[in-house]
């Protein structure tokens, strides 16, 4: 038996099968995408002033990462432009290229959480905070037994004795580090002993309300993308063969894959400049 409208568009939606499908998905991802940015905005409007980071992330890293996103939604439309040409070759290339441009969006998306993970704040028994990325730790270094030691390379301050004007310069350079506002701290090695410290956190999800939503959102986008990537390179490689039995519905398959892959892009275009510039 043969499904019906895999391949003509049916004339209740002058759509196909599958696009209609995948915009019913797509809408359904708006909702899910839309929650969350909208968290987001309230969480950062109902937060104290001077205490939402900013320049916590490294824009020309963020930056790059949108160029290959962009790129990647450039080769697969040019995949699928190949296939309505009758251009098996072309479209292997293009694919191709869009399945390395993905696997390179992962991989510099996995070096920003390896310097989240590396970087801790440190609070100190006399009042200072010690913030930085880790440098060392001693191989007796047991935070619990108060034993050892930790070196990090970073900048030290003192909210206890500050107030004012100075609290707020002060707050600048753990909220704001790297923007315009932001106090510019002179980052050294800093060695401190275990029994001198009250507590010690990377910046993981648990480290506070801002790390905690940029992890869920841009885990759950590079979770898309890594989904996505699988779908065009299984379309890349086993899922050719429908080319040579089928090639209309192929390429339907093709021009599918491609729409999810441009919400993706898209969604990475609202979050660069909300959780990067913003």
């Amino acid at each position: 038996m043969d499904i019906p409208y895999t391949v003509r568009p049916r004339p209740d939606t002058g759509l196909y099968n599958a696009k209609v499908g995948i915009w019913l998905f797509l809408a359904s991802e708006v909702m899910l995408f839309g929650a969350l940015f909208s968290s987001y905005i309230l969480l950062r409007v109902g937060a104290a002033e001077g205490h939402w980071p900013h320049g916590w992330l490294n824009v020309p890293v963020g930056t790059l990462n949108t160029l290959v996103l962009i790129t990647s939604s450039i080769t697969t439309v040019m995949a699928w432009a190949s296939c309505k040409m009758n251009q098996f070759g072309r479209f292997k290339f293009y694919h191709a290229c869009t399945i390395l441009l993905a696997l390179t969006f992962v991989g510099i998306k996995s070096y920003e959480y390896h310097d989240k993970f590396t970087h801790y704040s440190i609070k100190l028994a006399d009042g200072k905070i010690a913030d930085g990325h880790l440098v060392e730790k001693s191989k007796d270094f047991d935070l619990a037994k108060k034993q050892g030691e930790v070196v990090i390379h970073g900048h030290e301050v003192n909210l206890a004795a500050a107030t004012g004007e100075t609290l707020k310069e002060e707050l600048k350079t753990i909220y704001a580090p790297h923007s315009a506002e932001g106090k510019k701290a002179k980052h050294v090695d800093l060695r401190y002993k275990a029994a001198d410290i009250a507590s010690m956190q990377n910046y993981g999800p648990w480290h506070n309300t801002y790390m905690a939503i940029y992890f869920t959102l841009t885990g759950l986008h590079a979770l898309h993308v890594i989904g996505g990537a699988i779908v065009i390179g299984f379309l890349w490689s086993f899922g050719a063969k429908m080319w040579k039995t089928d090639p209309e519905r192929f390429t339907n398959r093709i021009e599918i894959s491609g729409l999810f892959w441009h919400f993706v892009d898209l969604v990475w275009i609202f979050l660069f400049p909300v959780l990067y510039l913003l």
